[in-house]
């Protein structure tokens, strides 16, 4: 499928370390052009939500390009999310929608995108049976095949085991904000006992770490930018990224990561600058 290494799910799927971000890609030009940079760089992972609502815009541009380029749709990698609107009772109808607005047949991973429910306090008791409801719904299109793996997003240590001790199909991945000031061990101690493959966004802390000394630094010694060093600890890691970009050269600079190590005194130095510093959402507070 890739032209990318891969990391195995526990659905027996491989998963591509590098994939395209399309949250704030709009517009059918626009979503066109990122895809076709993003075949041309090798990239075979796309990930969208239905809160991005470019589901359907960037169906068109496979549909078109993927012949261009002699490829299939066996060979990309189609990740989507669950509305906050959607959780719970609305749950099959949101998830039918992706799989509509997608129109590829099935999606590669689904995953419930946030842990609340739009609508509702982040305190609110409904929220856990919320949660569990939509899994439920997951669960379900899984078995008829529709969704090949299932997963979350945004979930705390404590959503995570909520979830392992009601669930029937495990989550297949666990994607969250992760760089050098967000090491999010606990998570991974999680997601490594249960075996859950854990997957960052934000690698480049919104843009913010490329100016890190640290950072600028170690991509200095290493003659290499700044971003593809962020990328570079993730993956090297084992950890699938999804740098966002709808600039054809900053496509083609961000898949250029697997042809270089970075040394075990730079991982430790980058690992180093963890503070617990985040630039998305923070969950800890959803019941």
């Amino acid at each position: 499928m890739s032209s990318t290494p891969t990391v195995l799910l526990n659905t027996g799927v491989q998963i591509p370390l590098l994939g395209l971000g399309t949250y704030q890609l709009v517009g059918r030009e626009e979503v066109y052009k990122a895809v076709d940079a993003t075949l041309v760089a090798g990239y075979r992972s796309f990930d969208t939500a239905a809160v991005y609502r470019n589901e359907a815009d960037l169906s068109r541009a496979l549909k078109e390009l993927l012949p261009k380029h002699g490829l299939t749709r066996e060979d990309v990698f189609i990740t989507s999310k669950l509305g906050p609107k959607d959780q719970g009772e609305k749950a099959m109808e949101g998830a039918l929608c992706s799989l509509s607005q997608l129109d590829l047949g099935y999606i590669d991973l689904y995953l419930i995108h946030w842990p609340g429910t739009q609508g509702l306090d982040v305190a609110d008791k409904c929220n856990p049976g919320n949660r569990a409801q939509s899994w439920a719904t997951l669960e379900e299109l899984h078995a008829q095949g529709k969704l090949k793996a299932i997963g979350v997003s945004n979930y705390t240590a404590a959503h995570m085991r909520e979830l392992m001790q009601s669930c029937k199909v495990p989550p297949a991945v666990l994607q969250v904000e992760f760089h050098p000031t967000l090491f999010q061990s606990e998570l991974r101690k999680v997601c490594e006992e249960y075996g859950v493959c854990f997957q960052a966004y934000s690698s480049l802390g919104k843009g913010e770490l490329i100016t890190d000394p640290v950072v600028l630094e170690v991509a200095k010694n290493c003659e290499r930018t700044p971003g593809q060093v962020l990328l570079r600890w993730a993956v090297q890691q084992g950890i699938p990224v999804l740098p966002k970009s709808s600039n054809p050269e900053r496509i083609q600079d961000n898949s250029r990561i697997f042809d270089f190590t970075l040394s075990d005194a730079d991982m430790d130095r980058l690992s180093a600058l963890d503070c617990g510093k985040k630039f998305c959402w923070d969950s800890s507070q959803v019941a």
